[in-house]
């Protein structure tokens, strides 16, 4: 049996050293080691051998097993370095060819509005606050004297979670949470995402932008809101920019006003962009109403307050002549990479 084993570990080398490829090997490694293979056959007929002949023979199978497959790692070794050098040949890459264009976004328009804004009022002496998108209804509404019956609260204007959690309406609950936990002189601005139920078409979306002022302090009136309102309008639109003061109502202010600014295309003289009127509605802004201040544990007759809110997606629309605002959301390179 010494004598076949030995014929056996000569041919099956042979065949390993004569593998053309990975599959051949792996039939060779299959027919002397696998299961079913010669060499494990003479170990299991092992058991028909002299007590003297069967460590001798054993040893030998355990040592021709070794070489046998020292051999196929060896040729296995060369087999994968000759695919690959074969593949390489066949998959030349011509590095004379020109590359594919490399594409460079920009920022987004909102973003860059944002950011302009940021800057604006970061260097008339404001800090940034932040505030939960998912919010209580007592910060949203509550505390900024929305009475129960007041029509943003309903269903078809405010996304509700829960009765009393909810997607936040407005930015203007960053302001209580700060008036909560932050002593007067209070010079805040609060960018961020807020949601509504409204239907998308060219002036309203489900999701947008919002950025709103803040300041508390002591003989705060509506003269330094409408020169922060014009400074502001001035920076960001272009310094012939001329603010104008409507009256209107919002529960947390008091005086309330719509601000417009004359319609930077057209100098106020009538355009597409303004719709004839010579004027664009800006923002809502007032005086902080004094149950605002008392919800949020500021004494109303020591100090005194203004507040604005400006959506960003109107003043992008204003500032770059924007008609529809999906043009914003909808991803289209063709209208971004103008910004």
């Amino acid at each position: 049996m010494k004598e076949e084993v030995l014929k056996m570990k000569e041919k099956a080398i042979q065949e390993i050293q004569n593998a053309e490829d990975l599959n051949s090997l792996e039939n060779c490694r299959v027919n002397y080691l696998g299961k079913k293979g010669e060499l494990t056959a003479v170990l299991r007929g092992m058991g028909s051998l002299s007590a003297e002949e069967r460590p001798v023979i054993g040893a030998l199978v355990n040592e021709v097993r070794d070489e046998i497959e020292k051999e196929i790692g060896v040729t296995k070794q060369n087999l994968k370095k000759k695919e690959l050098e074969k593949t390489l040949k066949q998959e030349k890459i011509d590095i004379t060819m020109p590359s594919k264009k490399q594409e460079l976004g920009s920022i987004h328009p909102i973003t860059q509005i944002i950011d302009e804004i940021k800057e604006i009022f970061i260097g008339m002496g404001y800090e940034i606050a932040d505030g939960p998108e998912i919010e209580y209804a007592e910060y949203n509404f509550d505390k900024l004297n929305a009475p129960k019956n007041h029509p943003s609260r309903d269903l078809q204007d405010t996304m509700y979670i829960t009765d009393e959690i909810l997607l936040r309406s407005q930015t203007s609950p960053v302001q209580a949470r700060v008036m909560e936990t932050q002593k007067p002189p209070i010079k805040i601005i609060c960018p961020g995402t807020v949601y509504r139920s409204d239907s998308i078409d060219s002036t309203h979306s489900p999701v947008f932008h919002q950025i709103e002022g803040l300041v508390i302090d002591t003989h705060v009136t509506m003269a330094d809101l409408k020169g922060t309102l014009e400074v502001f309008a001035k920076k960001c639109l272009g310094e012939k920019t001329q603010v104008r003061f409507r009256p209107h109502h919002f529960p947390f202010t008091e005086p309330s006003a719509e601000a417009d600014v004359s319609c930077f295309v057209c100098g106020g003289k009538g355009c597409r962009v303004c719709k004839g009127e010579g004027w664009i509605e800006l923002l809502g802004c007032g005086m902080v109403h004094p149950k605002v201040l008392q919800n949020c544990g500021i004494d109303p007759k020591e100090y005194t307050g203004f507040a604005f809110g400006c959506g960003v997606e109107r003043i992008a629309m204003a500032k770059y002549g924007i008609d529809d605002m999906r043009l914003l959301f909808e991803n289209d390179v063709r209208f971004l990479k103008q910004f």
